[in-house]
């Protein structure tokens, strides 16, 4: 079966009304549900290492297994773009879903033997970074179904129905790995991957207008607001999915008596549920006032987290926490609706206000989302490698949370500058005369 749309007009208010928005709202809801299905098998390591007590791994190496996801769903997410303009967002989606089965499957394969060498379980954990992939191919094909006026909400809950696959994990994953022992936690999820994929196949669509050449998407890598933004993603979705795999093995090595498991997804949860109101306040804000001073507070949260980790308590370290992971989802929202509000209003003043300028400003954005979100992705693995650093150098997180204060200093300075240096630039329209 075969579902394409040939006509497709969502700034059409007419047409919107009558027929895109149904449709839309249709193949985002199936959309998110194999995204967030993506996540959870993408984040599995951040428990697994965690709980990985009966084989004799250092601190350092756990990191390691806890990183290379992320490493290698970044490199992913670039290629994962172009799925759905070059074989369309349904048929992508399908095929993406399913290939989520053998990460999981090797998980509960490898776990089942104590003989299992430490290569070993590195290859697996790499493979389950295929997971990652799932967000940029998703956010990139849900850009095309709502009218500019309506992304940002579009795209904050997409984002945030995938991001809370972390949470899931994370709440999830101790019971399950409690009661059934640690292979469950590959084993588990492979009935609600097929349900993720049927549901793509049978519910969500294929758009014609969609289609372009990965020549024309690679475009887009010669503009300096792709790396500007990439930047700034690291700061805030890097963020977000760096402390979000850290936490459980990060609060075991400081304080191993402390109950993490039963808490480790409230922030994940909290960061993916308040993304959306990143989406909105930059909506009525402008994107780059609301990223700034965000950054500013992500800043303050690694100064709380130090102090709480130095105390010595785990509810104080748990709370200081929270503040990063909330700050971190707001600023992913906010960063991220400037992506297709930059490309589409640059569009417009190149090439006007017809639907052909409307439609090459959306084949831009959607080809940004995938860079941008595989430069972002890469902050996931770096926070990881960090904190296995820190601790094998000093005993402590103390070095690699300094070094992400001064990186969120940076960002603070490069959106000032960029973005907000010019007297009443706060609509995000405004953010097409960017100073670059």
């Amino acid at each position: 079966m075969t579902r394409w749309i040939a006509e497709w007009h969502p700034d059409d208010a007419a047409f919107w009304q009558h027929t895109g928005r149904k449709v839309a709202r249709r193949n985002l809801v199936f959309s998110i549900l194999a995204e967030h299905l993506g996540f959870t098998v993408w984040t599995l390591w951040s428990i697994v290492a965690a709980r990985m007590g009966a084989y004799d791994f250092s601190t350092d190496q756990l990191f390691w297994l806890v990183a290379v996801p992320n490493l290698v769903g970044s490199a992913l997410r670039v290629p994962y773009t172009f799925g759905p303009a070059r074989f369309g967002g349904r048929n992508f989606t399908v095929a993406s879903a399913l290939l989520l089965i053998v990460p999981a499957v090797l998980l509960g394969v490898a776990v089942s033997s104590p003989d299992t060498p430490y290569w070993a379980f590195l290859a697996i954990a790499a493979v389950a970074g295929v997971g990652g992939g799932n967000f940029a191919s998703s956010m990139a094909n849900i850009t095309y179904f709502y009218p500019r006026a309506r992304q940002g909400v579009a795209l904050g809950l997409n984002a945030a129905g995938g991001n809370i696959g972390v949470s899931s994990v994370q709440l999830v994953m101790p019971l399950v790995i409690g009661a059934f022992g640690l292979a469950a936690a590959g084993w588990f999820w492979v009935p609600f991957i097929v349900v993720a994929a049927g549901c793509a196949y049978f519910f969500m669509d294929n758009l014609s207008s969609a289609k372009a050449s990965p020549r024309e998407q690679l475009a887009v890598a010669g503009r300096a607001q792709t790396w500007i933004l990439s930047f700034l993603y690291v700061g805030t979705f890097g963020s977000f999915i760096g402390y979000a795999t850290a936490f459980p093995l990060l609060s075991m090595s400081l304080f191993p008596d402390a109950p993490w498991a039963a808490v480790a997804f409230a922030g994940p949860l909290a960061g993916s549920l308040i993304r959306p109101v990143g989406g909105w306040l930059a909506d009525r804000l402008g994107g780059a006032p609301v990223t700034l001073w965000n950054f500013a507070a992500m800043g303050a949260g690694v100064v709380l987290v130090w102090l709480a980790s130095a105390s010595g308590g785990f509810w104080p370290f748990f709370l200081a926490f929270q503040v990063l992971f909330l700050t971190a989802g707001i600023g992913n929202g906010s960063t991220y609706r400037m992506i297709p509000a930059i490309f589409q209003a640059k569009a417009v003043a190149e090439r006007g206000t017809g639907e052909e300028a409307l439609l090459h400003g959306r084949r831009q954005a959607s080809a940004a989302i995938g860079i941008i979100s595989a430069v972002g992705a890469l902050g996931g693995f770096l926070i990881n490698r960090a904190f296995g650093m820190s601790f094998a150098a000093t005993g402590s997180p103390a070095v690699a949370l300094a070094a992400f204060g001064a990186f969120y200093a940076a960002c603070f300075a490069l959106t000032w500058w960029c973005y907000t240096r010019t007297v009443g630039v706060t609509r995000i329209a405004s953010l097409a005369h960017a100073r670059v």
